[in-house]
């Protein structure tokens, strides 16, 4: 029998709808079946900045990953290690820290912008699955959660969409789209969309875990 977990990589851009997909997702599954590693967790601190500041510094990159230990924890996972990580705050100085016990499972998920980019992560993922959506929508998208969530001005987000990401989007995911195993496009905001994509995807998966550890 081969135990070493079944790691799934969810890759998507900004607005793609990849954190309502993931809810989706993993509500196809017991909490001992599965967990989820995120890259947001693994953003170096930038520091207090000022609006100003953080309209200009662009968080979409690589280099603001802690690649490194991003791929360390992911294996400490495949060993059947526990991980205890900060939850990133996003630069909010306000924010209550919260540590996360991330907990090995026999699936794990591995999200985020830059993960098919890295190599060594990429090297680990079993599976792979890329949630792109039309510009216009993912724009609406990420103005109405950066607005309504993190309080930035509509000008601020609009600046660092055309600066920092869509020509992250383009250089750093967008050129790994063709290798996935699934793609999907996520336009509609109806909750039973996805649903039924997740609901197939995850059976599909489930059957494809036990015959290769058959």
């Amino acid at each position: 029998m081969n135990n070493k977990p079944f790691i799934i990589g969810i890759a998507g851009g900004s607005g793609s709808g990849k954190t309502f997909f993931l809810n989706c997702f993993l509500h196809h599954f017991k909490n001992d079946e599965v967990t989820l590693v995120s890259q947001d967790d693994y953003y170096i601190p930038a520091g207090e900045m000022t609006q100003e500041e953080n309209k200009h510094y662009n968080f979409d990159l690589p280099s603001t990953i802690d690649h490194e230990q991003f791929c360390v924890d992911i294996k400490n996972l495949l060993k059947g290690d526990v991980v205890y990580k900060k939850e990133y705050n996003f630069n909010n100085p306000l924010a209550v820290v919260k540590i996360l016990e991330i907990k090995s499972a026999p699936i794990i998920i591995v999200e985020g912008l830059f993960i098919l980019h890295f190599k060594e992560i990429l090297a680990l993922l079993d599976y792979k699955i890329f949630i792109e959506a039309e510009d216009t929508v993912a724009l609406n998208r990420r103005v109405r959660r950066d607005g309504m969530e993190r309080g930035y001005p509509e000008e601020d987000v609009l600046f660092k969409w055309h600066n920092h990401v869509v020509p992250s989007y383009n250089e750093f995911l967008l050129p790994y789209k063709d290798d996935c195993n699934q793609i999907i496009l996520n336009n509609l905001d109806t909750p039973d969309h996805i649903i039924s994509i997740t609901e197939k995807i995850a059976q599909d998966l489930k059957i494809q875990y036990c015959k290769e550890r058959a």
